[in-house]
């Protein structure tokens, strides 16, 4: 059974980001959100983990801020979200941070029977989280994996996906594809997936199998990861952090100044 069109988990209260929605949650209770979907069997709930990335690919396409403030938790996983939620006094003590999830989700809930899939991520990079995941969370039931190509997908191709997916009968289906492809993916295809719990997971892959080194723990809490990544990977994530971030602070400061409004972008 699927949750109505359009519809955003409304036991969470949310806070306005330049228009997009942004859940007051932390890990544990995203985590038990979780398990009320899988225990009630309702299929499609997507779970949106943003940071400046999602809230700047948001201002730059309208659909994009739609699908994302269609999801059923949008979880501050960047620091810069976090004081957003402060400064509109609200008690975040930490971020909702992908990889946290995770991981957090699988070893709490090993001894339950839950399935999980894995959508995304090259094949090597997939096999090695499957054996980590199995090694640091006893007892885990990988239903499945699936590593598609890089470019689009046919139609066929498409469609065998999700019935593979829906086929492996997972409760929690976890998304790897980098934003905003994994967004538009799980949105365009959550009606047709037989599955609780769909999360958009970033880069938890890379990071969980071991294939790229999370940034120091001081540097995450304080808001640096971006320069942590930066400095490993400049040709490729200099717009995104140089440009991105410095229109994130001023249009930020426009909106909790009052001097401009940021619509929603829900019908």
């Amino acid at each position: 059974m699927h949750p109505p069109e359009e519809t955003r988990e409304t036991s969470w209260r949310s806070y306005p980001v330049l228009g997009v929605h942004v859940n007051v949650v932390q890990i544990l209770q995203v985590v038990e959100q979780m398990e009320r979907w899988i225990q009630n069997r309702t299929d499609g709930h997507f779970i949106s983990v943003a940071n400046i990335h999602v809230v700047m690919e948001a201002q730059e396409d309208p659909s994009f801020k739609k699908l994302i403030n269609s999801a059923a938790l949008c979880v501050p996983d960047g620091m810069p979200l976090i004081w957003c939620g402060r400064l509109r006094g609200h008690v975040l003590r930490r971020r909702v941070y992908g990889p946290e999830l995770m991981i957090t989700f699988c070893r709490e809930t090993a001894n339950k029977g839950y399935r999980h899939f894995l959508y995304g991520g090259a094949p090597e990079v997939t096999n090695q989280l499957v054996n980590q995941l199995q090694q640091s969370c006893r007892g885990i039931q990988i239903a499945g994996t699936d590593s598609p190509p890089f470019r689009p997908l046919t139609p066929e191709e498409d469609k065998e996906a999700i019935r593979r997916i829906n086929e492996a009968k997972p409760d929690v289906l976890w998304v790897g594809l980098g934003c905003p492809k994994q967004e538009r993916w799980i949105h365009d295809h959550r009606k047709q997936l037989a599955v609780p719990a769909i999360v958009a997971i970033g880069q938890a892959f890379d990071l969980l199998s071991g294939k790229k080194r999370p940034a120091p723990a001081w540097m995450s809490e304080n808001g640096l990861e971006w320069l942590f990544r930066l400095l490993q990977d400049p040709r490729r994530l200099w717009r995104r952090y140089l440009v991105y971030n410095t229109k994130f602070i001023y249009f930020f400061s426009l909106e909790l100044l009052g001097v401009k409004r940021f619509d929603w972008g829900k019908e």
